[in-house]
């Protein structure tokens, strides 16, 4: 394992658990006004809802080794790693919740998040968050700096055509990014072997001359380590790398899934990694339960005051949809 104290672990755990508390709370409010089991029309909270519960080892374990100066892309599912990036919370809310405090002012939704601050941003298209990644690779390489590109994507998205095209490019340019596959068993609703040829994403790697890497477990110290090497490659200019990291959906592939294709439906809440990495912590004497009560408070304060936030700011003017939409003066 990587050289972690226990400030840094219990850093990880309070990631993991300020991610999830966010989540639960969307997940509230998501479904708190909607009648039908599945109304993307209805709520406080409108459209389609991705939410990444069971993935936080990833989002926690990678980012721990960027700051907000590095550029990091993400799929659909992407607020556990817009958190772990060290985005905004309050905007973030507003975002989800549409509206103009938000930070597209509530016009893109929780699946288009865009945050110059920590170099964020995110798309609800399979496998384009690479190519974007690319350019801001290639743009922190022209300008000399030691800053580095994460895309994160899906494995079922390693079978597009942009995730390929992307390792190729970056290959060849020696590019300072990481690649990074979440594996969480369905994609959307079909299981690897019914998809894709090779038994791990890692192996791919090879055929574009970088390294590659399975990290296998959802073990948030295991992802913080092969990460740390990952980012160490990129930022001493040795060119990209892919990781895949076998991690767990816990629920829906979106709010409203009933999830009839999943074999461990009924089982995968009891491979939930926040709870087992904390009763690690706590086996070890790195935390103890009352540390992690104030660590659960904290991060319910933090997430209550987002929501709270959002839900008291003011949504767009239709009268204005068309605003920051086009070139104002054009």
């Amino acid at each position: 394992m990587a050289d972690l104290t226990g400030e840094d672990r219990r850093d990880l755990l309070r990631t993991m658990i300020l991610i999830r508390t966010f989540e639960e709370a969307i997940l509230r409010e998501y479904h708190a006004d909607k009648k039908p089991a599945f109304d993307i029309g209805a709520g406080a909270v409108p459209g389609e809802m991705h939410l990444s519960a069971g993935q936080e080892p990833v989002a926690a374990g990678v980012c721990a080794n960027l700051t907000t100066d590095d550029a990091v892309t993400a799929t659909h599912r992407p607020h556990h790693v817009a958190i772990a990036h060290g985005m905004d919370l309050r905007a973030l809310a507003a975002e989800i919740f549409g509206r103009e405090t938000g930070l597209g002012r509530g016009r893109g939704g929780h699946m288009h998040l865009f945050d110059p601050v920590t170099h964020f941003s995110c798309s609800g298209i399979i496998a384009e968050g690479l190519p974007p990644a690319l350019g801001q690779a290639f743009a922190f390489k022209q300008r000399g700096t030691t800053n580095i590109a994460v895309a994160v994507t899906g494995e079922g998205a390693a079978n597009q055509g942009a995730f390929h095209e992307s390792l190729n490019l970056a290959a060849l340019w020696q590019l300072p990014v990481v690649f990074v596959v979440e594996d969480n068993d369905w994609a959307i609703s079909v299981p690897r072997d019914a998809s894709t040829s090779l038994k791990s994403n890692a192996d791919r790697a090879s055929a574009y001359g970088m390294p590659g890497t399975r990290v296998e477990g959802n073990d948030v110290e295991a992802v913080h380590e092969a990460a740390a090497e990952a980012v160490a490659l990129a930022r001493s200019g040795g060119g990209p790398s892919l990781l895949e990291i076998h991690t767990l959906r816990l629920w829906g592939h979106f709010e409203g899934d009933a999830q009839g294709y999943r074999s461990d439906a009924g089982t995968a809440s009891e491979q939930d990694p926040i709870p087992r990495y904390r009763a690690q912590l706590i086996d070890t004497g790195v935390i103890a339960e009352e540390d992690i009560a104030v660590m659960s408070a904290s991060a319910s304060e933090r997430v209550e005051d987002a929501v709270s936030f959002a839900k008291s700011s003011p949504s767009p003017d239709p009268a204005e949809a068309t605003r920051y939409v086009f070139v104002e003066g054009a």
